[in-house]
């Protein structure tokens, strides 16, 4: 076994065009979804993390959060991996700015 295969790893992606996103506006802790774009950027996330392989992976409980892991994961074929949801990776609360 090289250096490299042990060698541990943490990646961090922040989630796809969320719909507030698209129009500019700040979504802290509202739970807009995704927009097409924001999937596809996902995809895209995904392209650039083929070959690794994850133990586990970690979300907010926003659903923008959750759809981007949601389709990295089946894009890598690993959709098994165990998830961990926890508002502390919730994005800023903007209050009466969002």
């Amino acid at each position: 076994m090289n250096e490299e295969s042990q060698a541990t790893h943490l990646v961090l992606v922040r989630h796809g065009l969320s719909q507030y996103n698209e129009k500019g506006l700040w979504a802290g802790w509202a739970d807009t979804p995704l927009t097409q774009k924001g999937r596809e950027e996902a995809k895209l996330a995904a392209g650039v993390l083929h070959g690794m392989n994850f133990q586990a992976g970690y979300t907010s409980p926003l659903s923008r959060a959750k759809e981007t892991l949601e389709i990295i994961l089946r894009e890598l074929s690993q959709e098994s991996i165990p998830i961990e949801t926890d508002a502390a990776l919730n994005e800023r609360n903007y209050g009466i700015y969002t």
